[in-house]
């Protein structure tokens, strides 16, 4: 997938200015004029980078980005802070909240593609980058830590896609592993020797090969020290110990603009759509699945596929977020007058009941059950 830049500033001419400077390259570009839009535009996104300006009316740059960092669904999302001249005693403020780097308006449009292409990876358009589009595709995860224990877990968190993981435990090969494999992410621990992580990150900023890799830190959730220098130079975010799966999969699918549509939805034939819901639905994955339903329901119908069922089979347990979710998927299906049918386990079925919203719905007890005569 293609990287997608939001800029939040209340200009138009700086809105025209970002817009020319990413004409060339490969990129979705998204604006909103103040920081509430910018928040909201974010939350449906999930850009790859935030150009945000400091002054600006409703809410400006600094609250804005205090929001951003505090947003375990953004905090990870690098910014790019615009100041004005007389702006630059904000700099410090701004770093401390965690700001990616900054720029004094006016700038040159070079410096902005320069200052964006170490964060995302910028690719003239029509070129490709050959890299993984989608989680169907092969990738390749480097994890650099002397605890085998660990490389184990990212193993087994990542074992559902056709990835492969490199592991070692030492960064002076894993700088040869990433220049001769150009991995699609990295992951290393902080917690290395001799500062070894903060070292290798640097070189692998250094090299134009992989300079655009995702690289994220590896500790436990105390080392707030390490977290906060990590954070300073530009880590695209912090993994932390015992490794959560979902959590893990989520930031690395988003850091290498991967499609997880096919997680949670796929074809049965030409004409039937299969919603399927996992059997725990988090917030970061209620998220993900939410960021797909519109256009996958669009894509549907332009397709000519006029039916769907929402299979909540593996679910045992239900909560109101899981509902809402559903409901959003059926109220897209009416929108768009595609036929729609939901399959649910037994534990399900009762649980339904209990909830004012779909007492009333009928809900078959299983995918092949919603199936006939559909």
């Amino acid at each position: 997938m293609t990287p997608k830049i939001l800029s939040v500033d209340d200009s138009k001419m700086i809105h025209m200015v970002i817009g020319k400077a990413f004409k060339p390259y490969d990129v979705q570009l998204f604006y909103a004029t103040n920081g509430v839009e910018g928040l909201a535009v974010a939350t449906r996104e999930n850009p790859n980078l935030i150009i945000l300006d400091v002054t600006m009316p409703v809410m400006d740059g600094v609250e804005t980005l205090t929001k951003l960092k505090s947003d375990p669904l953004l905090k990870d999302i690098p910014v790019i802070m615009l100041t004005a001249e007389a702006g630059r005693e904000n700099v410090v403020k701004i770093a401390r909240i965690g700001v990616r780097d900054y720029m004094i308006k006016p700038f040159k449009e070079e410096a902005l593609i320069e200052k964006a292409g170490r964060i995302v990876d910028l690719q003239a358009k029509g070129s490709g980058s050959g890299k993984a589009k989608s989680i169907t595709d092969p990738a390749t995860i480097l994890v650099v830590d002397d605890k085998q224990a660990i490389i184990q877990q990212v193993q087994e968190a990542i074992a559902e896609y056709p990835w492969t993981v490199i592991g070692t435990a030492q960064c002076g090969e894993a700088i040869d592993i990433s220049s001769r494999e150009n991995p699609d992410a990295v992951l290393v621990s902080l917690s290395l020797p001799d500062r070894a992580a903060f070292n290798f990150f640097q070189m692998i900023r250094a090299n134009p090969k992989t300079k655009s890799i995702p690289v994220f830190g590896m500790c436990i959730k105390t080392a707030l020290e390490e977290q906060a220098q990590a954070q300073s130079i530009g880590f695209t975010g912090i993994i932390t110990k015992p490794i959560d799966p979902s959590d893990l999969n989520f930031r690395l699918t988003k850091a290498m603009s991967l499609d997880t549509s096919a997680k949670y939805f796929k074809m049965d034939g030409p004409t039937l759509m299969i919603s399927r819901m996992p059997n725990s639905i988090s917030d970061i994955i209620a998220n993900e699945i939410n960021s797909h339903i519109k256009p996958k329901t669009q894509e549907m119908v332009e397709s000519g596929v006029a039916k769907m069922i929402i299979d909540m089979t593996e679910l045992t347990k239900i909560e109101m977020g899981t509902i809402k979710l559903m409901l959003t998927i059926m109220q897209n299906c009416v929108d768009l007058s595609i036929k729609y049918r939901v399959a649910g386990s037994p534990e399900f079925i009762a649980q339904a009941k209990t909830f004012a919203e779909t007492k009333d719905l009928v809900i078959y007890a299983s995918r092949e059950a919603a199936k006939e005569g559909f």
